[in-house]
Order: structure tokens, then sequence, then C-alpha cells
């Protein structure tokens, strides 16, 4: 497989990836509730010759090669958008009240035209590619789902990779910065904390007992858990991001909700962090005389990249956009005076994979603020760079075949 080629023939398609990434925008829905998304995706890769399948709630898989033995390379690209009413002054304006903020609509319209290529040199691919075109990744529960309904097996996966693009790096669209080996994304969790009290007259709290002090103590309580009980080391995040409890300034109500989120970079914190916040929840309430329950929703697992596919994603991206368009997150680090390879706060569903087959993750640039990109992910006015989209085509297509070609 010539790159040179590949990137070339990745242009010559730009303007069908912007027309598909624009209608995906247009039409942005979210979770599993992507009737138009996949019907879309479905019509294009059937076009193109697939056969796609449906995989989960919402999930389509296709396979491109399969015409030589070989192993199976995944690249995934999520579908979903975010309940977030678009500001952002463009021709292609949503119009379903939520937003492709996060930037997958780029990724959808990537794969679509990684399939294209792919369809184009299917007898050269040594192997299979697996496409997964990915739902609910917002709320952490698409891959899952995916992997639940087999995702990973029929042919069995080999190695994995995602890209996401980001908003707001300082480098031209399209460059790739490679994932070091290890932990790059955290575990995420959310929960609730429900406080049942006894609702009174604000003028006779003795009669009653007061949900909002007990939220108040637990609030303060959960903080400590980071200040005296993790270690220096032991990276890791506590927010509590909703408080709802009364209705009047003179009442004391019977209850009071508290949301939150964890995030951490290892299981053994993550499992950590969320036994001492029940067990500091129920104990607080309980020297309140009151009651706590907690609840804990979707979440995600660490995202953990392969070392080998660390090396293997370096080399070719540099083959692919050349050396001053590809990087190593632990190049960036090394050339900003530091020798730890960087991580990301926000965390990834494309996680549940990395826990089961070798995987990487890619990030690319889509969009300098030195060009007027200037808001950050989920922003209600944030633009991506359709510059980076034929770049990104060329990656997945390439980072799939060439990965095969090395490993028969």
């Amino acid at each position: 497989m010539n790159a040179k080629q590949l990137l070339q023939e990745a242009e010559r398609n730009k303007e069908q990836i912007i027309k598909d990434r624009r209608y995906l925008h247009m039409h942005a829905e979210t979770g599993f509730d992507l009737k138009e998304t996949i019907a879309y995706v479905k019509k294009n890769l059937i076009d193109m010759g697939y056969e796609p399948k449906e995989c989960g709630k919402a999930g389509l898989v296709a396979l491109a090669g399969g015409k030589k033995p070989g192993k199976v390379f995944m690249i995934r690209g999520d579908m979903d958008a975010l309940p977030i009413q678009e500001e952002a002054d463009v021709d292609y304006k949503s119009q379903t009240g939520n937003m492709h903020a996060c930037g997958h609509d780029m990724h959808t319209s990537m794969m679509l035209g990684a399939a294209r290529l792919l369809k184009e040199h299917e007898d050269e691919i040594e192997g299979t590619v697996k496409l997964m075109f990915q739902p609910a990744e917002e709320i952490f529960q698409g891959s899952k789902d995916m992997i639940e309904s087999g995702l990973l097996e029929n042919p069995k996966v080999d190695a994995a990779l995602m890209i996401h693009v980001m908003a707001g790096m300082p480098f031209p669209a399209g460059t790739v910065i490679v994932s070091g080996a290890g932990v790059s994304a955290p575990a995420a969790d959310y929960f609730t904390i429900t406080i049942k009290g006894k609702g009174c007259h604000g003028s006779m709290p003795n009669v009653g007992i007061d949900p909002i002090t007990v939220a108040a103590h637990i609030i303060t309580g959960l903080q400590e858990i980071n200040a005296r009980e993790l270690a220096i080391s032991d990276e890791a995040v506590l927010t509590i991001g909703r408080i709802q409890g009364g209705n009047a300034g003179n009442a004391i109500p019977d209850l009071v909700e508290l949301e939150g989120t964890i995030r951490t970079y290892d299981e053994e914190v993550r499992d950590y962090l969320k036994s001492r916040l029940v067990e500091m929840s129920q104990g607080i309430a309980a020297s309140f005389r009151a009651n706590a329950e907690v609840s804990f929703g979707s979440g995600c697992p660490t995202l953990v990249n392969d070392a080998d596919l660390e090396s293997c994603m370096a080399i070719y991206m540099k083959e692919l956009l050349g050396p001053e368009n590809a990087f190593t997150a632990r190049q960036l680090e090394t050339m900003a005076g530091s020798s730890k390879a960087p991580k990301t706060a926000g965390s990834e569903d494309f996680a549940y994979v990395s826990h089961e087959v070798s995987s990487i993750m890619l990030a690319l640039a889509a969009g300098q603020p030195e060009k007027g990109y200037c808001y950050p992910q989920h922003h209600p006015m944030v633009e991506f760079d359709e510059n980076a989209l034929s770049l990104g085509t060329a990656v997945y297509a390439y980072s799939a075949m060439k990965w095969l070609e090395e490993h028969k």
C-alpha cells in the first residue's frame, strides 16, 4: 500500500466526505436513538458494496477484505451527538436541537471515507478490516453494548484503533498525535446520592431532619478522600455537579439529591473511591439521623493503549503524513521538557474495547485557535476544521491496511 497514493485518493474524495459530515451534523441524534444517522450510514455502505450488520441496540458493523488470510483489525467511529442547542454560525447548522459538539460527525464521515478507500483496495488487504460504527459514546454505553452483542467475534478482532478529533489544538488540521502506551484516558463513573430526611417548617427544625445540612456535610466530607486518603500519585477527581432539594426558603424538605462524577486513571483507585463514597455518604447521613442511598449510573473503565500499536502507529503516521504532521504523545512531552506521556482528562468508552483487545487512540487536530477555532469540545459554539477530514480518512484506512500487512 502506497501511503502517498492513498492520501491523494482521500483528498479526491474530500468533497463527498464533507457532504457526509454536513448531513450528519444537520441531523444530529443522541444516545441509541440514531434512526436517521444509521439509515444514512447503512445506505452509503450498501451503495459501496458492503453488507452492514446491526450490532446491539444501534450499532453497525461492516467488513472489508477477507479475500486473503490474515488477522482482523478494527477501526471505530462513534455516531452520537449531545443534547446541546447549537449556537455556531454555520450554513449546515443542526436542525434537531442536538449538536455534534464533540465531533462524532467528523468520525463517522471519515469512517465512510475510509470504507470507500478500503473497498477500492479490497484485493490488497492482507486479512480483514472490521468497521465499527458506534452509538451512545457520550453516555458510555454504546461500546459495551456492541461488545456484549458479539462485536469482537465472527471474525475475532486482533487489534483496534480509534480516532478523536480535537478542537483548539495548536497544530495544523490533520496533525496526528499517537497516545502513549498505558492509560491515556480516565475511567468515569456517574453517581447519585439521595438523602432522605424529614420535612418540616423552617421555624421548627427540631421536629424534622434536615437533608440540606446533611448534603453540605457530605459534599465537604467527600473532598477529604482526595486530601487525606489518596497518595500524591493517585490521580483522581470527584465532582458534585448538581444539588436539588427544597421548594421554599422557609421549609425543610424531605429529600435532597446530589449528582456527580468520579474520574480516575487506576482501576484500584476507582474501586476505592466508589467504596468510600458509599461509606462516607451513609455514615455522615446516619450521624445526622438521616439516610443516604448511593447509586451508580453509566460509566467506563480506563482506556489502555498497547505498546506495540503505539510503536507501529508512530511509524505509519510519519510515513503517511510526514514527520512534521505526526507525533507521539511522548515526543510532545519531551519537547515540552517532560519525560511523562500526557493523558486526557476526558473519558472515552472505547476503553471497553481496549480491555478486550490490543488498542490505540489517535488524536486528530481539527481546529487551530489562531485560525478562529476558539471554542472547546462540548461548547455550543465549537466548530471543527473540515480540512482534517480527508487526512483522517486516510489515517483510518492506512493504519488498518499497513498493520495487517506487517502482522500476517
